[in-house]
């Protein structure tokens, strides 16, 4: 038998086309995929409350550091008040995102 001759469409008990073939349906979006996802709403009560309340102090000194450029001091602070690595890496990237936004709106009052 020559084994170049194989079709795709075997039903055979072996190989990655084994089994029966069937149609695949199109996957539906579960509730519990849509986790984490920011909304509008979430996103500008935040925004309210990040105005009205401004920022902690451990975040003031983080902004400190990283005007500074001591950025892996920054991150190393952010790592031991917030606990994990990757914490303290969005609480850096949050905190560098805010600067730029101070900046740039310095710039545009000037």
């Amino acid at each position: 038998p020559d084994k170049a001759v194989v079709s795709t469409q075997s039903t055979g008990a072996v190989g990655l086309e084994k089994g029966h073939k069937v149609t695949k349906l199109p996957k539906r979006v579960k509730p519990s995929q849509r986790k984490g996802h920011k909304s509008k709403r979430v996103k500008f009560i935040r925004d309210v409350i990040r105005e009205v309340s401004g920022f902690s102090p451990y975040e003031k000194r983080v902004m400190e550091l990283l005007k500074v450029n001591r950025d892996k001091r920054a991150l190393k602070f952010c790592k031991a008040r917030l606990g994990t690595h990757k914490r303290g890496k969005k609480k850096r990237e949050e905190m560098i995102l805010s600067l730029q936004q101070m900046r740039k709106a310095q710039a545009a009052k000037e």
